[in-house]
């Protein structure tokens, strides 16, 4: 019994003794945890968060048996709490002048959001060729087939855009040129053969025929948008812009609206054309079979194109219903042509986001102020955006002759669907495209449903399933863009 009662007071003498540091004997092993911290220190200083070393850890094919055999660590996580402690927080600055990856000129992204808004136009000019009574649900003639089209082809040359850009970025023009080459011509079939289809009487053929070249003109534009060809296609969008303002004014006959659309359309093809044609010749030692990106990869694109787009068809189909679906009615209004020039500047401030959060990488030593910077960050930029949007909008209004007043139910409409693109768009820029497709989809597939059956005026419904919409964003974005891991180049 005493012997008992001596043992366990013995090891809690034990238990209770200071750990007092012992030198390592000239004989031992260095510790591998001090050979990593001495290979990676520059990397766990710039870190604003352990999870940032774990992706590091993770992207050498450090596997956790690994970690646990030779760091005697649970995990890839554990091993980088416990390098983050014992590193200083500091940001060493490169040699050399500091490289901008996202920097941008604001002239570039303003060209882009123009030449994305003016093809807009060509719905006023060829409204009087879309004659017939209104489709339903009291739409203007036409509209059926158009919309089926421009759905088509928005879902196809958003992937078809990803595909090319992904072959870019892998330095292979020729590869982006022969997938455009392939690719835009079977868009435009793709969306011809889906108008005619949606023809729903001879009231529509002319809508139908007017998808048609709204299809191959979508196909065009988007070979000279890849390959930074903005001023060509403005070039090629000049006939129609001069045109517009004197059929609107003065009136133009029927032929003349007709020649003035396919002059348009004729030189955006032709322009497209010389890029593409001839191939270019392989460089070499060029492989033929050479591995590239997967198709898969493109599919969230091209659902993000059917969720943003008929956010935006929803809006400018408020400005219709407002507008009333009479003689001269069309699927343009000031609404839709204030979200498409918006695109530009959203374009420059996505940059401007990206630029700040890697500034607030290099300023921030935690990551409490890491995500209050990034959120203040966020909340300028998407305010400056809506304020743009705001801006264009009124300007539309006052421009368009019988346009409803921008207030109400037409005001926060218009700065909800806003802050669902510029969000959604901020989350594919971080390779969260299926995401905010997914939001998007259930959007537009809301409205679709509430449009079909009724369900209420348009406007309302759109107004709350925006809101809805925003609202999940904010959380997705919130969840994402708080970890410091995905700001890193």
């Amino acid at each position: 019994m005493s012997g008992s009662l001596w043992l366990k007071e013995e090891s809690a003498g034990l238990d209770t003794l200071p750990a007092l540091p012992r030198p390592r004997p000239s004989w031992a092993a260095a510790d591998p945890i001090d050979e990593l911290t001495t290979r990676l220190e520059e990397v766990i200083a710039a870190a604003v968060h352990p999870d940032e070393i774990a992706a590091i850890l993770e992207s050498d094919g450090m596997t956790d048996d690994h970690i646990r055999l030779t760091y005697g660590r649970e995990d890839s996580f554990a091993l980088a709490e416990d390098l983050y402690a014992r590193v200083e927080r500091r940001f060493t600055e490169p040699e050399g002048p500091p490289s901008d990856l996202w920097h941008t000129g604001l002239g570039g992204c303003l060209l882009r959001g123009l030449v994305f808004a003016l093809p807009g136009l060509a719905y006023v000019l060829g409204a009087p060729l879309l004659t017939g009574s209104p489709s339903a649900p009291g739409l203007p003639a036409g509209t059926v087939p158009l919309l089926a089209g421009a759905v088509t082809g928005w879902v196809w040359n958003q992937a078809l855009s990803h595909r090319a850009h992904s072959w870019l970025g892998l330095g292979d023009r020729r590869a982006a040129a022969r997938t455009l080459l392939r690719g835009a011509p079977a868009g435009a079939l793709l969306g011809a053969l889906v108008a005619f289809a949606a023809a729903a009487g001879p009231g529509e053929w002319g809508g139908a025929v007017f998808a048609a070249g709204q299809a191959v003109y979508l196909g065009a534009a988007t070979v000279l948008l890849v390959l930074g060809r903005e001023r060509a296609l403005l070039a090629a969008l000049a006939p129609l812009v001069a045109g517009t303002p004197v059929a609107f004014w003065l009136g133009l006959p029927d032929p003349a609206r007709a020649a003035l659309l396919g002059t348009s359309l004729a030189l955006a093809v032709a322009l497209a054309g010389r890029e593409l044609l001839p191939p270019a010749p392989a460089p070499p030692g060029d492989a033929p079979g050479r591995a590239g990106p997967r198709l898969a990869a493109s599919v969230p694109y091209g659902l993000f194109g059917l969720g943003t787009g008929g956010l935006v068809l929803y809006a400018a189909i408020g400005d219709v219903i407002a507008l009333g679906a009479g003689a001269g009615a069309s699927v343009a209004g000031p609404t839709a042509v204030a979200l498409t020039l918006s695109m530009g500047p959203a374009e420059w401030l996505l940059y401007r986001f990206r630029r700040e959060s890697l500034a607030g990488l290099r300023a921030t030593t935690s990551a409490r102020a890491f995500r209050r910077a990034t959120a203040g960050t966020l909340a300028l930029c998407l305010t400056v955006y809506l304020a743009v949007l705001l801006a264009l909008a009124v300007t539309g209004t006052l421009l368009w002759p019988g346009a409803p007043d921008i207030g109400g139910i037409r005001l926060a409409s218009l700065l909800l669907i806003g802050t669902v693109l510029w969000a959604a768009l901020l989350l594919q820029s971080f390779g969260a495209a299926l995401s905010a497709a997914v939001v998007c989809g259930a959007a537009t597939a809301a409205q679709t449903v509430a449009l079909v059956s009724g369900a209420g005026d348009p406007r309302l419904v759109g107004a709350g399933v925006a809101g809805a919409a925003a609202l999940v964003l904010a959380l997705l974005g919130g969840v994402l863009l708080g970890r410091a891991t995905a700001h890193r180049p």
